[in-house]
């Protein structure tokens, strides 16, 4: 069974990232404001150290990763890309504040809700729950800016966009993922993606991150390909998919409330389903090396038949989409979109 490693002090008071995290932080933005400092440190924010960027695949020996990097971790890299290319205030508590909705095991939950295709289901309480802060609120009153400004980082396209352009988002996920998860990338491929990255504008004018330079942009296409087909691939949505039937299960059952997944530590509910009838389930997927496929429904054993969410980026490059300019990037991106996810996915005699 997996032994995580590197897991930062989720208990401290106020937020203190891992050494490397800390690192890849100062590349993003080396001289952050003071004021984001206090919109990090309050209890909604705070609470998102304890669940998992990786949506809980981190458990499982199905998956390489050992590090654990958070949603908080997540939310702060996106606030300090954001603030790095706008130096808007607004918009960078938008990008910070983009996932203080998120519940426990992060994307699993949409997975539970049926929206596996946009994953945006938990965003409904962004509002909501910077609403019933104290502590954002009176920070948003001392600042004179309103809830709507920072509630929906849809409205700022440098902090977020559609697929396939390049948002802050999209660019910190793909950074960190290759940094930390997967190891992908090292710190100076990263430094190099980052530092070729400028403000440019689409066809029809609207703000994006794009590249300098034709070459960086189409290397960083490459390790981005790489890392979208793990997160839609096989194993990925085996994992998401059958986190979320028992956590569904156990609300339907009543060991957990729907709010738990909100209150409640990542590693609670981990020991919550250690101690149901999931458990021996739930050990199976955390000691499996490898996912197995059929193209008919295999018996006697769990299975998920449905595609996911393909995150992938097409970038700009001085104006242009890297596909329009570069044959190599298309051909890349376009085997991207192919992967197959037609087959049933399982694991043997793995029951829920």
């Amino acid at each position: 069974m997996k032994s995580i490693i590197n897991l930062p002090d989720l208990d401290a008071i106020a937020y203190t990232p891992h050494p490397q995290v800390q690192e890849f932080f100062n590349l993003l933005e080396p001289n952050p404001p003071a004021w984001l400092s206090e919109y990090i440190n309050t209890p909604e924010m705070l609470h998102q150290q304890h669940i998992s960027a990786t949506c809980g695949t981190i458990y499982s020996d199905l998956f390489e990763s050992d590090f654990f990097y958070s949603n908080l971790d997540h939310s702060v890299g996106v606030a300090l890309i954001v603030w790095h290319f706008t130096y808007d205030k607004k918009q960078t508590l938008a990008g910070l504040f983009h996932d203080i909705a998120t519940p426990a095991f992060k994307h699993c939950v949409d997975f539970m809700n049926g929206d596996y295709m946009t994953q945006e289901s938990t965003e409904e309480l962004t509002t909501q729950i910077i609403e019933n802060s104290p502590e954002i609120t009176t920070l948003l009153e001392r600042d004179k800016i309103k809830v709507s400004e920072v509630d929906n980082y849809h409205l700022y396209p440098i902090a977020d966009n559609d697929i396939p352009c390049l948002s802050a988002d999209r660019l910190e996920y793909f950074l960190a993922h290759g940094l930390f998860t997967y190891r992908a990338i090292n710190f100076d491929q990263a430094k190099m993606f980052y530092q070729d990255i400028e403000v440019e504008k689409d066809k029809q004018g609207v703000l994006e991150l794009g590249f300098k330079t034709r070459k960086i942009a189409r290397d960083f296409i490459r390790n981005a390909c790489t890392l979208s087909t793990i997160f839609h691939e096989n194993r990925t949505r085996f994992s998401l998919q059958f986190l979320a039937d028992i956590l569904k299960k156990l609300n339907t059952a009543g060991y957990i409330g729907k709010t738990d997944l909100y209150k409640l530590k990542e590693s609670e509910i981990v020991d919550i389903i250690k101690h149901s009838k999931y458990a021996n389930a739930f050990d199976q997927w955390r000691n499996a090396k490898s996912i197995k496929v059929s193209d008919a429904q295999p018996e006697n054993t769990y299975s998920i038949h449905h595609p996911a969410k393909v995150r992938y980026v097409d970038p700009l490059c001085q104006g242009t989409r890297m596909s329009e300019s570069c044959q190599l990037a298309k051909q890349m991106i376009d085997k991207n979109l192919s992967y197959d996810m037609s087959k049933y996915v399982y694991l043997d005699n793995v029951l829920i």
